[in-house]
């Protein structure tokens, strides 16, 4: 793969190419940013083919845009790292299938999830699966590129980004969900509070005068605060929510994960006084909508995720891949097809020192001002190659810091789980997660999970 002397800055390394959420998006932005597209961008996935399509499609779209982009590709992480400025962790065993085997488990025992990769124990072995291969990163990279910055992108974030933290300190890492991309996130907020009627009418003065506070675990996030120009704007938004709930999956997905979310946000607010920021998670860490109540609601219990849906959508991305590479698809269409990813928006920002603010997930260090500094949340932060700075939030309303004190636990409990390869902490993790209800039923979704799944579980689980 060329010696470090010869390689073009920065170095971007993604392990999981193959990975359809990410893999397409970083080489929209390594291509198209001028601060990037003069630097590398190494793939790294263990399938060979899916290696061979994404770069091929990095290397046509560069081309196509006529910049210098250095493409590399290996199935051996060891190959790509030397050199690397960013490494970014985007891989999952068949995770379709997997979720699918954690979540139908999960059904039988009486637990409802529509995701099943960071609550529950569809999130509990999703980190059984992914965290071991993920410290084998974490040793490779102190080895070989000790100074590069990590990004992990794999659910659990949370817990993957704990584990990080506190069993690879001398790496400089975050961890990171799309959901709360920014700009993005702001302007939707800001629309649904009447501030902008379209998303162009947005700009730096009205950014200045929008205070919007978001914080919480991963996927467990609420808008503590949103003021524009001093007023109270989170009722405006919060009716907003009550009137698009009435029409929100007409003409749309209609997945487990995108049923009622505006609905069960618009609840969520009457109950905590608070908008839920990722409801098509957060609905899945609170009780309400597990089909455990006696009384009849207007919203039905969560849906269970889709696994043959899912196949067929990522067949349909493949099939948009390959119509690239064969021609089917112009090559000069995939600027307009995509746009702009978490990630590498946050690498262009720190390589060109744009000052901007992003959401990662990272250490509280006083953020949330009543909860502890190691609190790992969801927080706006100021990222630089110096280093990650939360922004002050306030404190986390009571009721609310309840729970985030439960997940941060079975999270927490969760990776010294794994990196132990503790039984007696699995299931302490298991019989502290929010939505385990019965001891029996937990021992045999832990019994059931660990033989449905040991081909991909390490070995001294058996």
């Amino acid at each position: 793969m060329g010696n470090n002397d010869a390689v073009q800055k920065p170095k971007v390394v993604v392990i999981g190419a193959g990975s359809l959420f990410f893999g397409r998006q970083s080489i929209w932005q390594m291509v198209h940013s001028e601060h990037l597209n003069q630097g590398t961008l190494s793939l790294v996935d263990t399938n060979p083919v899916r290696l061979e399509q994404m770069v091929t499609l990095a290397r046509m779209v560069a081309a196509a845009a006529g910049v210098s982009l250095r493409v590399e590709g290996s199935t051996d992480r060891r190959d790509a790292l030397p050199g690397a400025d960013y490494v970014v962790l985007s891989f999952a065993e068949d995770t379709v299938r997997y979720r699918g085997i954690d979540c139908a488990v999960s059904e039988k025992y009486g637990i409802r999830m529509c995701s099943g990769d960071t609550i529950g124990p569809g999130g509990i072995f999703r980190a059984m699966r992914e965290l071991p291969v993920i410290m084998e990163c974490a040793r490779d990279i102190e080895a070989l590129c000790p100074d590069a910055w990590v990004i992990n992108y794999i659910n659990p974030s949370a817990v993957h980004g704990i584990a990080l933290s506190r069993y690879a300190p001398k790496l400089k890492s975050f961890a990171l969900c799309d959901g709360h991309h920014m700009p993005w996130k702001k302007i939707n907020y800001a629309q649904r509070a009447g501030i902008i009627h379209h998303a162009n009418e947005y700009n730096a003065a009205i950014d200045r005068q929008f205070d919007l506070r978001i914080t919480g675990v991963n996927h467990f996030t609420w808008m503590l605060k949103a003021a524009f120009d001093g007023e109270d704007v989170m009722p405006k938004i919060a009716e907003s929510l009550r009137r698009s709930a009435e029409t929100e999956t007409v003409g749309g997905d209609v997945g487990a994960k995108a049923k009622h979310n505006d609905a069960m946000s618009y609840i969520l607010y009457g109950i905590f006084g608070y908008v839920p920021t990722c409801t098509a998670h957060t609905k899945e860490y609170v009780r309400f909508w597990q089909g455990l109540g006696k009384t009849q609601e207007a919203i039905p219990p969560l849906s269970i995720w889709e696994t043959e849906d899912r196949y067929l959508r990522h067949d349909a991305m493949w099939k948009q891949v390959d119509d690239y590479i064969s021609g089917r698809l112009p090559i000069e269409s995939y600027k307009a097809a995509f746009g702009p990813d978490h990630a590498t928006d946050i690498i262009e920002s720190m390589v060109a020192g744009l000052g901007k603010t992003f959401y990662v997930n990272t250490r509280n260090d006083g953020a949330v001002s009543n909860m502890n500094d190691d609190a790992f949340l969801e927080l706006l932060c100021e990222v630089t190659t110096e280093g990650i700075r939360p922004l002050p939030v306030g404190d986390m309303p009571r009721g609310l810091r309840g729970m985030q004190e439960l997940v941060l636990d079975t999270h927490e409990l969760t990776v010294e789980a794994v990196v132990e390869g503790s039984r007696e902490k699995l299931r302490r993790a298991m019989l502290t997660d929010p939505l385990v209800h019965s001891i029996g039923d937990a021992d045999r979704i832990i019994a059931e999970l660990l033989e449905l799944e040991r081909d991909v579980l390490p070995a001294h689980w058996f």
